[in-house]
This record gives C-alpha cells, structure tokens and sequence, in this order.
C-alpha cells in the first residue's frame, strides 16, 4: 500500500470527492461537500446561519429536525435547506433572527421560513391608500389568512406566535405610528430582503417616519445568496411608501413601489419551532 505522501498532489477538492470518516459510530464515508458543511457548522450554532447549505431536507420536519431545532444546536440545518411540502418549496432564510425581540421576549429557538414562490396573488387594498398602514390594510386583514392555512397545514403545531412591531398610522404619506401585534405569518419588510430601506420614505430632518422594527437587519438567505429575492414576478413588501403605494420586489429584480390596489404575489415569512 502507498504512503500517503506518494500519491499525486491535488490543489482543490471536488463536490463529489469521497473523504473516510473514523469515530464512535464506526468507519463510513462522506462527499467533500457535505463535510464542508459540517465541519464549518461544528464551529457553533450560530455559525449555521452564515453557512449555505441548499439541501433538500425531505417532505416534512424529521422528529430529528425538530428535535434539532428545538434543542438550539440546528444540527444538519443550514441557511437555504428546503422542505417540499404540498407541492410547495419552504426554505429556511435565517436562524434566531428574532430571539431577545418583543415588548414580551421572544426566547425560543427558531428558523424563520419563505417560500420559494408567492403563495398566490391578492391586493394590499381595494384602492390606492395605505391608510391605517400595514395593520390597517386588507392584506393584513384578510389576504394572509389563505397564506395561513396552507402554513399550518405543512407545520402544524411548529408554526410560532412572537411579537412584532407593525405599522397603523400614516399621516402625509409617512408611517407615523405603529404598535406591538402577536404574529405568525407576515410580508417581509425592505431591509429583511435588501438589507436597507429602498422606498420607505427617509427622516428629512423635519419629518419623523415611523421606522420602530425588529426587522432590522437583512435575512441570512437574502444575504448569502441573492439571486432567492427575486422571482421573475413581482411581490407585495409591507413597507409604506407614500399615501398611495407600497414597497414590492419587481419582476426583473430591482426594488420597487405598487398602488395599494395592484394584485400582487403573497409571500410570507414565519417562524417554526
């Protein structure tokens, strides 16, 4: 048998490359990726959200999974691991992103979740206003609820209630006031997919818009791997941009803003647990 200084020199591996793995579960083999993967994941549990993984992790949440999940190591997840569920693509896009938020603190280990595809297309309003804000919009009142059903049918008890931040006022096109909901299923805001306010209108100095939110940073999958964002057709954002309109994805990739009353794609963010 040769040494292993007699075999020929390799600079790079690749993803399909066999490595021999020895411990107390005996002698098995592993791809180069996937110990890649694990061995950047072993880091902390943390380090998970920072880590691409892309993997499909079956048609519903493994007693493992959840186990996983619940126990905060987040063993063999990783940032863009997907369910199908129904016929539907449910990727992981963040880690704990909302642990320690809420006027009543949100302490239990989660992953949030979008969809890969809007879950169907529905109105922020019946006309072009966004008065009342997001809370106050028929979006939030009634065009999650079909989102909502087709959640809880794929996770079930998983689905978690934290408290968010939403805005319920605007006063001359700007988000003036805003208050502490329970919430399970939301649109996603500008900075939880650009990473920064696009078309919420800024502090002018004069002006004080309502920017109170625990969406405060972008989410790990949107950051890692942007080309998720965005899905050839346009979706609603929650974020008001004047007293007629609301921030949306476009279709072609850049941000954008959409009269209340365009029908636009529904896709949600949530938490599982």
């Amino acid at each position: 048998m040769s040494k292993l200084i007699d075999y020929p020199a390799a600079t790079r591996f690749d993803s399909g490359d066999i490595l021999i793995k020895d411990g107390t579960n005996g002698t098995k083999k592993i791809t180069a990726k996937n110990a890649a993967i694990d061995l950047a994941g072993m880091v902390s549990a943390e380090q998970h959200r920072m880590i691409w993984g892309g993997r499909n992790l079956g048609t519903s949440v493994s007693a493992e999974q959840k186990a996983a999940i619940r126990n905060r190591t987040f063993d063999n997840l990783y940032i863009g691991d997907y369910w199908v569920i129904n016929g539907i693509t449910w990727r992981i896009w963040d880690i704990c992103y909302f642990t320690n938020s809420g006027d009543n603190e949100f302490t239990k280990p989660h992953l949030v979740i979008v969809p890969d595809s809007a879950l169907y297309s529905h109105a922020m309003n019946d006309t072009n206003t966004t008065e009342g804000g997001y809370v106050g919009s028929k979006m939030y009142k009634e065009g999650l609820e079909q989102a909502k059903t087709t959640i809880k049918a794929a996770f079930g008890d998983m689905l978690l209630t934290h408290r968010d931040y939403l805005t319920n006022a605007v006063t001359d096109g700007h988000a003036s006031a805003g208050a502490w909901f329970d919430s399970q299923v939301e649109l996603m805001n500008e900075i939880m997919v650009y990473g920064t306010h696009v078309y919420a209108p800024a502090n002018d100095g004069v002006t004080l818009p309502n920017k109170y939110t625990t969406g405060r940073q972008q989410f790990a999958a949107a950051m890692l791997n942007p080309s998720i964002v965005n899905l050839r057709y346009w979706y609603w954002l929650r974020d008001v941009v004047s007293s007629a309109d609301f921030a949306i994805v476009n279709a072609t990739g850049p941000a954008n803003y959409s009269g209340a009353s365009s029908s636009g794609g529904v896709r949600p963010y949530f938490l599982i647990g």
